[in-house]
Formats: C-alpha cells, structure tokens, sequence
C-alpha cells in the first residue's frame, strides 16, 4: 500500500504554547485511523495542523502528502492535493446555499486537475447521489450552509461535503460530537461507505461508539501532545471500559 501521510517528531504551538511535542505517525492508502484520548490531549489541534490552520506553528518535524511537504501549503492547496477537514464545530454561511456552496467547491478543484467546470446535469446527479448516502433531503441543496441546522445536520453535511469532494484523505475531528443514536449511525455508515482502497482516514473521536460503524485499522492514544499507545480496535473497547487513567499511569 502506498504511504499518503507521514508525521515525524511533528511538533506545533499555539501561540506560545506548544501543544504537539514530538507525534510520529504514517497512513497508507485504504487503512483507517483513529485518534483517541482525554481533553486537552492535543486531537484537534493535530488535525487544524494537517488542515493547515494559521494559528498554529509547526516548530519541528515534518508533515509528508504523497511525498510532498505540507508545511508551506495553504489550507486551500491542501484540499486540492486531497485533504479534507470535518470540522468539530461546523461553519455556518447565511446567504450561500449548499449546491452553490459545492458547486463552487467542486469547480475549483476540477480547475486545479485541469477539468473544465462540471455540468448542470452531472452536478445534479451527483448531489443527488451523495445526498441519499447520509440521507439528506432534497431541499437541503436550498438551504444557506448549516444555517438553522440541528447538530446532527450540520455533521450530516460535512459528509455530503466529504463525499462530493472525493478527498485522497480525510479528517474527521469528533464527528460523532453531539449526535443522538440515528445520527450517529447515518454518519458512520456514511463514511464508512466512502472507504477504498485508494483512500485513507483519520477519525479525531472520545468514543468507542462510531467505532463501531467504521472499524479502524489502528487506533492510537495521544496524551500531552504525543502518541502514547497504539492498538486495534479492541483498544477503544478497553479505554470505554477503564477509561484513560490506565494509560497514563503507565507513562
């Protein structure tokens, strides 16, 4: 399998405050990944890094897509290399509905690949289609960008967004945040159903209970800003059932 993401001794700060201290982790193509631990930990600073967030600094170590440094890049060449980033807390837009949202979006994309823009009908069919995986309405494509949506819509939209831009590798930082039971599970087989061979993704999650829709390859435990532990997906059973202190006090 083919190495998309190679993290060595990556360390990164906010501000003054270093938050990553030294993470080490490599992603191929087709695996899942999924990163666990307590508040504070360092999970989502992680993924705003991949992502390429202007608040952080990366002050050691590198970060390798495809073989291509990612540090110098803008967060907008980091899409169109392949990476998409499901926020925590979705944005939303009033007055910029869905289609013409990712209309727009999977233009500029296609513009960096060389394509002309998509058109009218294969744009239609294609909603269509991605919509019915996380099984949105219709009348969605109408509506502002998570505007008034309920929690569970708002993460049902990351989804459609992750499914229409078809990324190399995606992030998802704590996508089940929030969500009652059939969301959850909208969201999970979503993704899930979204998985080949030649993609890759890094699940940001508290909770066994996703887990259980998209089965990782390797979970992994940070804790002050480094991976402490590595295991499969029986480690998220053990962490629900004892919880993170058994961990630490092993450090």
């Amino acid at each position: 399998m083919n190495t998309l993401l190679k993290i060595e001794n990556l360390h990164a700060a906010v501000g003054e405050k270093e938050i990553l201290r030294g993470i080490d982790l490599e992603i191929k193509a087709g695996e899942v990944h999924a990163i666990m631990g307590p508040n504070g930990a360092g999970k989502s600073t992680l993924a705003a890094t991949l992502a390429g967030r202007d608040n952080i600094t990366v002050t050691e170590g590198s970060v390798r897509f495809e073989g291509e440094d990612l540090v110098p890049l803008s967060p907008e060449e980091r899409s169109w290399k392949g990476i998409f980033l499901g926020f925590q807390y979705p944005v939303e837009i009033p007055g910029l509905t869905n289609a013409n949202f990712m209309k727009a979006a999977v233009n500029e994309h296609r513009k960096q690949r060389g394509l002309g823009p998509i058109s009218a009908v294969e744009f239609l069919r294609m909603m269509k289609e991605k919509m019915a995986l996380v099984e949105m309405d219709a009348s969605f494509s109408s509506r502002a960008v998570n505007a008034g949506f309920s929690g569970g819509e708002k993460k049902r939209n990351e989804v459609f967004q992750m499914a229409m831009l078809d990324p190399k590798l995606a992030i998802l930082d704590e996508s089940d945040s929030g969500l009652d039971v059939d969301a959850l599970r909208i969201v999970g087989t979503g993704v899930d159903k979204l998985r080949r061979p030649d993609n890759a993704t890094i699940l940001i999650t508290h909770y066994q209970r996703l887990l259980d829709y998209i089965v990782p390859d390797y979970i992994h435990v940070l804790y002050k800003g480094r991976i402490v532990m590595t295991g499969d997906k029986d480690l998220a059973r053990e962490i629900e059932d004892r919880g993170y202190d058994w961990i630490i006090n092993t450090l």
